[in-house]
């Protein structure tokens, strides 16, 4: 059986175990045989990477292949942004994408990601195609195609690019740049060594506003960490804004597709409270409405939003594969997911942090109030909501019998709240009264099972936590 099987959004694995020249090359000739089938070679195919170890050279890999199939291939000329290569899908009028990176994942892996034409994550119908040419590549041992650039470049297969040009332009035209700029907020920003390094510097120095960029040299190692803005990875922007003389902290991830924030008190904003702050900032700052897609694994607030304005809250399963085809379906204001990562209508139906961070900055100009006090604001509106999560590394061959536990878990309560239903959509989900909720979810890109709550308050947040772990026997 083949080692390659796409997750939530993509196919990730260790670097030289099974993440190999090899196995990546076999993807390409799968997505061009995809793209053949579907009659959609002509239309050509975007290829970019991140800064992960090797990322430039495994897409070098990937346009080798897809030019030797006789699809024409915009590769990015430098590491850039997932939501950069995804717009340059549209902006080249292009098939589909790929993209090399692992995203968050520990910095020993990397990813092959596929996007549509539309800048959207790969459905399951798309995923499903993709795997289907694999296996019969892999069963058949037909040969990969292969051409050098070189010789692509010869024949006018191969195009190489600068993903941000375009992709810069079009953010300016989705927020008012001008107005952040001139607010003097005090921005420390935290790429993690990603592929957002230098975007928020370039997009809001010149003015009052002012932005001090942390870990903005490309670093592999990613300090030994996997680049998820979440508290435990955060500790320097943390301290720094500790320290004081800054407004807000804002970090990217690896491929910079999701956000985490930093109050002016250097307290990390949970990604739960900053998908409700970009619809309060969507519904009342703007004065925006539509519907709003979330994951299970994300927060009740945007419910409560939902009936204060008015809007359609939709519920998918996690991954923008799942969120991003309902935010087409239904014409969507914005979609999230606990991870951190949010889409916006009039851009991509994919995740962007780079956007993300800056509608979070707009919101603060907009009602004049920094971070802590925008929770608060929100508390006011939809009351107290409070999240964590634990990953627990799965050992080989406990998987089942996890599941086994979860399936035949009766509890009356938890955290002292009565259990007033479960739910299968997404893992095993537990909700309770007064709207709090206990999920158990294998993740789809990591080896852990991860244990989600949201409730009412941080004391009950880790007695539900553990009472969660207890259940589960972990």
């Amino acid at each position: 059986m083949s080692v390659i099987k796409f997750g939530t959004d993509g196919w990730r694995a260790a670097i030289a175990e099974d993440f190999t020249f090899a196995n990546v090359r076999l993807c390409a000739q799968a997505v061009s045989e995809y793209l053949k089938e579907n009659g959609d070679a002509s239309r050509g195919l975007v290829v970019g990477y991140d800064t992960r170890f090797g990322s430039e050279h495994f897409a070098a890999a990937v346009a080798e292949v897809s030019t030797a199939n006789g699809i024409r291939t915009y590769l990015c000329d430098r590491n850039a942004p997932t939501p950069a290569i995804s717009y340059s899908i549209l902006t080249n009028k292009a098939a589909g994408g790929v993209v090399i990176t692992a995203s968050h994942n520990p910095w020993t892996d990397n990813g092959f990601k596929y996007k549509l034409d539309i800048g959207a994550s790969a459905t399951p119908q798309v995923v499903a195609q993709l795997e289907r040419h694999i296996d019969s590549l892999e069963r058949s041992g037909s040969p990969i195609q292969r051409i050098s650039l070189d010789e692509a470049k010869s024949r006018d297969l191969l195009v190489t690019f600068d993903p941000s040009v375009l992709y810069i332009q079009k953010i300016r035209t989705l927020v008012d740049i001008d107005g952040i700029r001139r607010a003097g907020i005090r921005i420390a920003a935290d790429p993690m060594h990603g592929t957002g390094t230098g975007y928020l510097p370039l997009l809001l120095s010149g003015d009052r506003t002012q932005v001090y960029e942390i870990r903005s040299e490309r670093n592999p190692y990613f300090d030994g960490q996997g680049p998820e803005p979440i508290t435990k990875n955060l500790g320097e922007l943390i301290n720094l804004i500790k320290g004081g003389g800054y407004d807000v902290g804002l970090s990217t991830d690896g491929d910079a597709d999701r956000l985490g924030v930093v109050d002016e008190n250097g307290k990390f904003v949970s990604q739960l409270e900053v998908f409700a702050l970009l619809a309060l900032y969507l519904l009342e700052a703007r004065g925006e409405r539509g519907d709003i897609v979330k994951s299970v694994t994300s927060t009740s607030m945007a419910n409560g939003l939902g009936k204060l304005y008015g809007v359609r809250i939709h519920e998918e399963r996690v991954g923008f594969k799942y969120i991003g085809a309902k935010m087409m379906e239904v014409n969507a204001l914005m979609g999230g997911e606990e991870s951190g990562g949010f889409a916006f209508r009039g851009h991509i139906p994919e995740r962007d942090g780079v956007v993300a961070a800056l509608f979070i900055l707009d919101l603060m100009v907009k009602l004049n109030m920094k971070p802590s006090q925008l929770v608060a604001y929100l508390f006011e509106k939809v009351g107290p909501h409070y999240y964590d999560r634990v990953d627990v590394p799965l050992k080989p061959g406990t998987r089942e019998a996890l599941l086994q536990r979860l399936q035949e878990a009766q509890p009356s309560s938890l955290g002292g709240l009565p259990v007033t239903g479960v739910d299968t959509v997404d893992g095993f989900r537990f909700t309770l009264e007064n709207g709090s909720w206990l999920l158990f979810r294998f993740s789809g890109t990591e080896s852990l099972m991860r244990i989600y709550t949201e409730t009412d308050s941080p004391e009950r947040v880790q007695k539900i936590l553990s009472e969660g772990q207890k259940l589960a026997g972990v």
